[in-house]
């Protein structure tokens, strides 16, 4: 690993290095060897710094740092900021979570993006990102540092062809011997390397999904237990979260997944918005609509003033809160319900959604709704007003005024229907085209 990094970076005496990540961080081993085995000195700002970006951006270039490594969350934060031009910072690499989006236009240092794992001696690949404005990709992953073996496998352990999807193992000097006093587990995760001769030789099974490209770098797309589904179709969150990201008003983003009633699994998306700028639900909806398919827009979309992170500076998902009332992004506020049939398809719609409370005009499939959870409106207004009412309707009238007009539109033809057979008087005297009365038509 210092060999390689020495090398691939030039580093001489002269060089000025970061040391960022905390020391039980594996990649503060990375930080620290490289630059003292070649005689160049190591940086360290204070803990305040490392969090806020402004401030690492200001200390990194009055400490003239010439090569430093960032987590991905704050780097990509970084990559944001206006740079002066003429500073000494020449190489930015970033790792320990996943690269979200490219570099801008004129940035004074290279970035370099890093994959790797602790049972793996760190840093696995390694390659520099460009600025490439129109991708429909994830940045890549680089290619294997010295003396390391990357192969992309099929559930049979065979290699799969280039731009297939399969899981990512690591062979070479830098695989670890095992997991201390886990046999069962380095056994299941460490296993002989068919590919290579020598005797003894294994394979790290990383549990993360991967391709290799037409140039030979490799797409990370993320771990085989961070697939979701739903509704039935495969999800990436990492490429939801790329299209988040190409939001001009977005800084920073994480999307996970959350299982409402069992079988309903719905996305959420936590976002940093950029300072001053206003956002509305139905714009980034929009957004995203013109870019992903319809089941892989987030059901609800969270405004956080800053993700939270872990000690290694990755995202922490279990901090993530819950969404409420208070960080639902929404539309500009809208007249509550006011009659006595709005306040009870309000009431429909907020416990379908799983909402705390829907607005006069908030629309269905803006709040998350879908032609499946559409199945599930009709059956309950069924169930509550005693009507069958046609899924196009959810579709044509998909606001609480909308739905609720419709509602007493299809009532008064009940209505008049059972006029025409005799029971019309009866049934108006003990029903008032009330919802809490509509139920009962017997």
């Amino acid at each position: 690993l210092v060999h390689w990094h020495q090398h691939a970076f030039q580093l001489t005496s002269a060089d000025r290095a970061s040391q960022v990540a905390k020391v039980g961080f594996d990649a503060a081993v990375w930080e620290i060897w490289p630059y003292l085995a070649s005689g160049a000195s190591l940086h360290m700002p204070d803990d305040e710094m490392v969090s806020d970006p402004e401030s690492l951006r200001n200390w990194l270039v009055a400490q003239g740092i010439t090569i430093s490594f960032i987590p991905t969350p704050m780097a990509e934060r970084l990559l944001t900021l206006p740079w002066p031009s003429g500073i000494a910072l020449r190489t930015m690499l970033t790792g320990a979570d996943t690269l979200h989006g490219y570099p801008p236009v004129g940035l004074p240092f290279l970035l370099v993006n890093n994959y790797g794992l602790t049972e793996c001696a760190v840093v696995t690949t390694s390659g520099p990102v460009y600025p490439n404005g129109s991708t429909d990709r994830l940045p890549a992953i680089g290619r294997a540092i010295t003396n390391t073996q990357v192969y992309i496998l099929d559930e049979s352990d065979r290699q799969v062809s280039m731009g297939t999807i399969g899981e990512l193992h690591v062979g070479g000097l830098g695989v670890a011997r095992g997991y201390r006093n886990r046999p069962e587990l380095t056994a299941k995760k460490f296993i002989p390397n068919p590919f290579r001769a020598k005797p003894g030789e294994r394979l790290f099974k990383t549990g993360d999904l991967a391709k290799f490209l037409p140039d030979g770098q490799i797409a990370f797309l993320g771990h085989m237990h961070d697939r979701i589904k739903v509704r039935g179709f495969r999800v990436e969150p990492n490429e939801v979260v790329a299209a988040l990201n190409m939001h001009p008003h977005i800084e920073q983003s994480v999307v996970v997944a959350r299982e409402g009633t069992p079988g309903d699994t719905r996305l959420i998306g936590y976002f940093v918005s950029v300072p001053q700028s206003q956002l509305t639900l139905s714009e980034l909806r929009n957004f995203l609509g013109a870019r992903l398919p319809d089941f892989m827009v987030p059901a609800k979309f969270v405004r956080l003033e800053k993700l939270p992170l872990i000690a290694n500076g990755k995202i922490d998902r279990m901090s993530l809160p819950p969404a409420d009332d208070t960080n639902t992004l929404r539309d500009n506020a809208c007249a509550a319900p006011g009659t006595d049939m709005e306040k009870t398809v309000a009431g429909i719609l907020a416990r379908l959604l799983e909402l705390e409370h829907v607005d006069l005009k908030d629309n269905f499939f803006s709040l998350g709704g879908h032609s499946l959870l559409g199945a599930q409106l009709i059956a309950r207004v069924r169930d509550t007003f005693g009507i069958e009412m046609p899924l196009r309707v959810v579709f044509e009238a998909p606001t609480v005024s909308e739905l609720s007009a419709e509602i007493e539109r299809l009532l008064v033809v009940k209505l008049e229907a059972m006029s025409e057979n005799g029971v019309g008087a009866s049934w108006t005297r003990h029903h008032r085209l009330t919802p809490e009365s509509a139920q009962d038509d017997d």
